[in-house]
């Protein structure tokens, strides 16, 4: 099936229950058939659903079809963006071992890696900048993964992924790439040899601002057994679950399995069924979602690019964007609903915009079928020092417009209000 007919029917076949709809299975246990077959299941010989905190039917047709989408073996469904991070980079890394990554990050991402998991004794290594062969310097042998944010937010940065994954695998350390904004639709990172892929369900998956989710995708093409010393937590013994040898037991999906069975089971970021429910009934419709809001992105950054009281546009479907190959390479030439710019006065004139905006919705959220605004600097990376913005590719006056799928003549008048109250007009 192509990707919009899976994003549709993947991962579900209609049961017993003959439902055209997926299921909510709003149970917290499941009956066990016997006590022979109990064992089975809780040795992980078996299949099967016991208790919720590990799996769900409704969850596991959501883990199914995003597995799909991406080419992936298996998935993890979570409670949100930032629990598939953590839960992602923690599978591997341990105190006393580090993580390489890019500095163009989300926010709460950027905080969790250089201060959430130096509380756990794990150091951040963050790059000066995107390319490849900067982050592939600060590898070592302490190193358990390099992050990446496919499209970074918000300055949109598109990764060289194909580098990036070789320099990686080099140096025997898997590739743990944040597919948000791209989604699979645009992008599906272990064709280009990343290891993991997380996304934030919330987004654009979920698209309508009313669930928070997050899932993992293993790719399955890692040798862990390959790697054992760098990865003892896969090649010895599991003393939390019965013994397993995860890359001897399960040689194909050794990692998700891992990820379920002790990131899961001992820290429980279970994804509630009805919010697995909602990500599913967003994921259908986002292929003709995403047509949308890229028609409505481009009209909107050649309006401001065309506005006098704008001083810069960043827009990545631009061929003045640094990353503009990338865009045609990566993405197939359709750049994402996500774009930058700063109003002519600098900081104070965008705080105004940000403050005047009607339609737009000043939301720390994006990928709605809603658009929406922040201004990164004051929310969503206000703890960054000036020097971390400069790095993470965020100016003082940079505006962050998430575009929707409403009329874009709307979205132009609305843009245009603001922008007179920015500058002083009127």
């Amino acid at each position: 099936m192509r990707d919009e007919t899976l994003a549709i029917h993947g991962g579900y076949d209609g049961e017993s229950t003959r439902s055209a709809a997926v299921p909510i299975y709003q149970t917290v246990t499941h009956e066990l058939p016997d006590a022979e077959e109990a064992g089975r299941i809780f040795d992980l010989e078996s299949p099967g659903f016991h208790y919720n905190r590990l799996n769900n039917p409704t969850n596991d047709v959501l883990e199914r079809r995003l597995a799909a989408l991406e080419d992936g073996v298996g998935a993890l469904a979570v409670s949100s963006g930032a629990a598939a991070v953590y839960q992602a980079l923690r599978n591997l890394a341990t105190a006393g071992t580090n993580v390489v990554t890019s500095p163009e990050l989300y926010g709460a991402t950027y905080t969790l890696l250089a201060h959430g998991l130096a509380e756990e004794g794990i150091e951040a290594r963050i790059a000066d900048d995107c390319d490849p062969e900067t982050m592939a310097g600060l590898i070592d042998e302490g190193t358990r993964a390099v992050f990446c944010e496919s499209v970074s937010n918000p300055a949109g940065t598109v990764i060289d992924l194909d580098r990036l994954s070789e320099l990686a695998h080099e140096r025997g350390v898997p590739l743990v790439v944040d597919n948000t904004i791209a989604t699979p639709l645009l992008l599906k990172p272990i064709a280009h040899g990343a290891d993991v892929v997380v996304h934030s369900l919330t987004k654009f998956v979920g698209g309508h601002g009313v669930v928070l989710g997050g899932i993992i995708v293993d790719g399955g093409r890692f040798p862990w057994a390959d790697h054992a010393e760098r990865f003892p937590m896969l090649n010895r013994p599991e003393p939390a679950f019965h013994g397993v040898v995860y890359a001897r037991d399960f040689p194909d999906n050794a990692y998700i399995v891992r990820c379920r069975t002790v990131g899961m089971r001992n820290t429980g970021p279970t994804l509630a069924p009805f919010s697995a429910f909602l990500a599913l009934q967003g994921l259908e419709t986002l292929a003709v979602r995403l047509e949308r809001q890229q028609a409505n992105a481009r009209a909107v950054a050649e309006h401001l690019a065309a506005d006098p009281r704008v001083a810069w546009v960043r827009y990545a479907g631009f061929p003045d964007h640094p990353s503009h190959d990338a865009v045609q390479r990566y993405l197939g030439g359709r750049a994402p609903s996500i774009l930058t710019f700063g109003a002519q006065g600098g900081y104070a004139a965008s705080l105004r915009f940000f403050d005047s905006v009607r339609l737009f919705k000043r939301v720390l959220n994006l990928g709605d079928t809603k658009s929406l605004v922040v201004h990164p600097a004051s929310t969503t990376h206000r703890q960054l020092t000036p020097g971390d913005l400069e790095k993470a590719g965020i100016p003082a006056d940079m505006i962050r417009l998430s575009i929707g799928i409403e009329h874009v003549d709307d979205l132009l008048a609305d843009l245009d209000h603001a922008l007179s109250a920015a500058v002083g007009e009127g």
